[in-house]
This record gives structure tokens, C-alpha cells and sequence, in this order.
């Protein structure tokens, strides 16, 4: 027979406050934490010397060159944020229909992979595959005569982008694509030309999402999209057992982290991919997140740190094993004072 008995101590001699009392006892039962080894600081690069171009969208983020963005990725290696991750800004001049500077050897990407990997060999680099910054017409990947995005010819583009950025020397190249099959694809090529320490991160639950904005702006890729979409290749945000199909293909296919994106609207689906998989899961803090708090703080409407730091945690506790934010710097730089 059933008990009826409550599993806990009822009031008063149960008193939930009594954890709360103080800061060492609030320390001592804490159930998640925030460190700076959670954290990946996505970064936009461009070419030149001593170039700095503010986003406007994204106040405190800024489109930097090479010998800009070294110093950058010095302080990512003293404040201990594990990996820094690439979103190039490609010249106009170099953006062609089908994005073949995605595997130029010489291309701006490998080029400043080999410079940040040899500067700081301990430093994480991860790079993105994907043909938007490339290509004349903004879309992740190779359009028909009408506009529909082809999946298996944009695969071997995306093959081909991988393995120039693995030669490169990168440690984790993360297809944010959403085509399908593209997993198996880049693993195998990776595979076979001895590229076997070369992890994936995979987007595999990335939402065709209005908080992208911002991002597209920073990259260059907005103007070429225009009124166009990505719904065709990018999820649904109504649904959440498509993520988990597109996160179980994924792993079949070899990815070894797998990603949710956009965050913060999106913890739901997060939290259902690590209880289904336990695998490393990541979550993305999207431009149009940071842009939102960013907004809010100069405003005077938000403390900016407070805000900051329970958003990052929201993504450890919906089971992120880490995040890729904008705040990063700030983040750490506020966690190493709360030594």
C-alpha cells in the first residue's frame, strides 16, 4: 500500500531557508556552477593590419584583424577559456554563387588558424563550415535554378571546407549547416586523410531563428540574403523530437559534441538532448541574446553582470556542458575577481 507520507520533512521541521542562510552554506549545497573552462568566445576576423570595426548591433563587439585579434586570444589563454571560435568577414570581391573561397588553402580562415595555433598552441581554435560568409547569395548552401538549397552537392563544398581548415592545423570544426548526412561526410574525409584527432562539433539542433540578426550583420551575409530564408534547411522552433533525431543522426554519423542553437529560448530542448544522449552539449548565446541584455543594461534597465552571469548558469543548469557567448571575456574576467 502506498504511503501518503511527504518524501521531505514537513514545515517546521523542514525549513528550506536554513540552506540559505548564508554565502558558505549557499557555496557548500550549490547544484551548478559557471567556470571559465565552460565558456568558447566566438570572434569575427577580417583582413588587413590594425583594422577594428564596431557592430553596431552588438555593442563591445568588434570585427578585428590578425594582429587584433592576437592579443584577443592572449587574454583568452590567461583568463582559462578553453577555445576561441572563427567567424570570418570575407572581402565582397571574393564571394562567388557556389563560395569556393571556403577551401582556399591560402583563404583568410587557415591562415589565421595557423597563426593563432602557432602563437598559442594551448589555445582551442574552432571553426565554422558553412557557405554563408562565402557566398553572393547569403545561404548556408549551393541554390537550384529556384532557390531550394541542395543537400548532397553543398555536402562535398563542405567536405572540402572542413578538410582545408583541418590542414590548417584547427582542433574543432563544427558544421553549422543542417544539411543532411553532411556529419558522416566531413567525418570520413577526415578519416581518411589522417585527420583523426580533428573533433566535431556538430550544430545539429540549429533553429531557422529570428535572433540571428545581429550575427548576420557582423559576418556580412544579411545584405545577401535579403527577404529570403532558411527555413528549408534550418528547424522548425515548434518542434523538439526533431531535435533529438537530428542529435542521434549526428552521433551515429561521428560528431563528438553535438550543439543547440539558438540558447536561452531554447534551454527546453537542451535539457532534453542531455538527458536522451548524455553526450558533451553545448548551447549557443546568439547574437540577438547578447544584443537583448546588452540593450537593456545600457539602458539602465538590467544590472549588465547579474543578468550576464544567470544566463550563462540558466545553460549549465538546463544541462549545457558549455557555452558559446559573447560575454566570455566579461564572464571570466568577473569569475577570476570571484576568486
Amino acid at each position: 500500500m502506498a504511503s501518503n507520507t511527504p518524501p521531505f520533512a514537513p514545515y517546521p521541521q523542514g525549513r528550506p531557508r536554513r540552506l540559505r542562510r548564508d554565502s558558505f552554506t549557499r557555496n557548500l549545497v550549490r547544484e551548478n556552477a559557471l567556470s571559465a573552462h565552460d565558456l568558447i568566445y566566438p570572434v569575427f576576423v577580417l583582413e588587413g593590419s590594425q583594422r577594428r570595426e564596431a557592430i553596431t548591433s552588438m555593442p563591445g563587439v568588434e570585427r578585428l584583424s590578425l594582429d587584433l585579434l592576437l592579443p584577443v586570444a592572449e587574454e583568452c589563454v590567461k583568463l582559462g577559456i578553453p577555445v576561441m571560435a572563427l567567424f570570418p568577414v570575407i572581402d565582397a570581391s571574393l564571394k562567388t554563387f557556389d563560395g569556393r573561397e571556403a577551401f582556399n588553402p591560402d583563404g583568410l580562415v587557415p591562415r589565421v588558424v595557423s597563426a593563432l595555433k602557432k602563437r598559442f598552441p594551448d589555445l582551442g581554435v574552432m571553426t565554422d563550415v558553412a557557405l554563408d560568409p562565402f557566398t553572393t547569395h547569403g545561404q548556408d548552401g549551393l541554390p537550384d535554378d529556384h532557390g531550394y538549397i541542395l543537400n548532397d552537392e553543398t555536402i562535398e563544398v563542405l567536405v572540402k571546407q572542413a578538410l582545408c581548415q583541418a590542414d590548417a592545423g584547427v582542433d574543432i570544426v563544427a558544421p553549422s549547416d543542417m544539411m543532411d548526412g553532411r556529419i558522416g561526410a566531413i567525418r570520413a574525409a577526415l578519416e581518411a586523410n589522417k585527420h583523426i584527432h580533428t573533433r566535431i562539433m556538430a550544430y545539429s539542433a540549429k533553429y531557422a531563428s529570428a535572433f540571428y540578426g545581429p550575427f548576420r550583420e557582423a559576418v556580412g551575409s544579411s545584405g545577401n540574403l535579403g527577404k529570403a530564408d532558411k527555413k528549408v534547411y534550418q528547424m522548425d522552433p515548434g518542434n523538439t523530437d526533431e531535435a533529438l533525431r537530428e542529435v542521434a543522426l549526428d552521433i551515429a554519423e561521428g560528431a563528438d559534441m553535438v550543439m543547440v542553437k539558438p540558447g536561452m529560448p531554447y534551454l527546453d530542448v537542451v535539457r532534453r538532448v542531455k538527458d536522451e544522449f548524455k553526450v558533451p552539449t553545448f548551447a549557443y548565446q546568439v547574437s540577438g541574446e547578447y544584443a537583448m541584455l546588452k540593450a537593456a543594461a545600457l539602458n539602465g534597465w538590467l544590472d549588465h553582470d547579474a543578468v550576464m552571469m544567470e544566463s550563462l548558469l540558466a545553460f549549465k543548469r538546463a544541462g549545457a556542458d558549455g557555452v558559446l557567448t559573447y560575454f566570455a571575456l566579461d564572464a571570466a574576467r568577473k569569475l577570476q575577481q570571484a576568486r
